[in-house]
């Protein structure tokens, strides 16, 4: 696996867990859920164009 991979699978289990449908997040809104996405969106495109 690759460094970009391991991003990748990490990024995806924050933003799964920072959901507002789970009790410990209900009160933090989408605001930690679209930052992650954010996050998630940027080192997919850098390891599509092979920065990472």
């Amino acid at each position: 696996m690759s460094l970009g991979t391991i991003l990748i699978i990490i990024l995806i289990l924050l933003l799964i867990g920072a959901l507002p449908s789970w009790g410990h997040s209900r009160s933090w809104g989408y605001a930690p859920s679209g930052g992650l996405g954010l996050v998630l969106v940027i080192v997919i495109i850098l390891v599509l164009l092979g920065r990472i």
